[in-house]
């Protein structure tokens, strides 16, 4: 059975590669996996059990091995593969930074510079069992380039960033904007909560405006180099404000 069988209403199959890659575009509020190993979780990528030792959807003999992960409240791609040996391999490539990411992101202000290159260090922890992450000189290194696309004529200002991430820590992006006074709007963690409520009011949306656009990597399967890209469509709420 394909995977189409098992996709969540909200998410849809972008790209397969004949090597067992798989591009999925996910919508914000879906869960990349279930919270609990073993269970079909109704508000995730898939409508199968999960394996969290494998870190892979389980449908009889066949595994959809999850390679990268989104934050719940972040819309756009996520990789998958069917292949055990393209996982691991794709996975290298994510933890040794060699896959180039283009995030999109609607934040209130804008940037001092058309483009810029964050460099910050950032600490997660467990706070009354919610993670969270700060700037810190103890944490882990973090690297971004940032790019002003678009910017509304109307006050409050709010600009469209392309986002460029060359870590991947958790949460990282929506600490990087918020930390540089640019929060991401509909933010409900690192946010401006109370222009979230105005723009929830006004536009009826509080979801946040984070979205992973685009992917591209290079990976070896059967003795030969093969490139991956990926792209799919703003949404619709981030186009209607510019």
């Amino acid at each position: 059975m394909s995977i189409a069988a098992h996709l969540h209403s909200e998410a849809r199959l972008v790209k397969e590669h004949p090597a067992g890659l798989l591009a999925l575009e996910k919508a914000a509020g879906l869960r990349s996996h279930p919270n609990r190993g073993g269970v079909v979780d109704d508000g995730a990528l898939l409508a199968l059990p999960y394996d969290e030792a494998a870190e892979a959807y389980v449908d009889g003999s066949t595994r959809y091995y999850l390679l990268n992960r989104l934050d719940a409240p972040t819309s756009g791609l996520i990789l998958l593969a069917t292949d055990a040996k393209v996982a691991a391999e794709v996975k290298e490539r994510f933890a040794g930074h060699d896959v180039e990411k283009t995030y999109l992101a609607v934040v209130k202000g804008r940037l001092s510079r058309p483009q810029e290159r964050w460099s910050d260090k950032l600490l997660t922890q467990t706070r009354r069992g919610q993670l969270r992450t700060v700037t810190s000189g103890r944490g882990e290194p973090a690297l971004c380039e940032a790019k002003q696309l678009q910017q509304t004529r109307s006050q409050p200002l709010l600009s469209l960033l392309e986002l460029h991430p060359h870590t991947g820590r958790t949460h990282q992006l929506r600490v990087q904007c918020a930390s540089r006074y640019l929060p991401i709007v509909g933010d409900a963690t690192y946010g401006d909560f109370r222009y979230n409520r105005a723009f929830a009011k006004k536009h009826g949306e509080k979801r946040l405006l984070l979205h992973a656009a685009a992917v591209k990597l290079s990976f070896q399967a059967g003795g030969k180099t093969h490139r991956f890209e990926a792209q799919c469509e703003t949404p619709e709420i981030m186009r209607a404000l510019f």
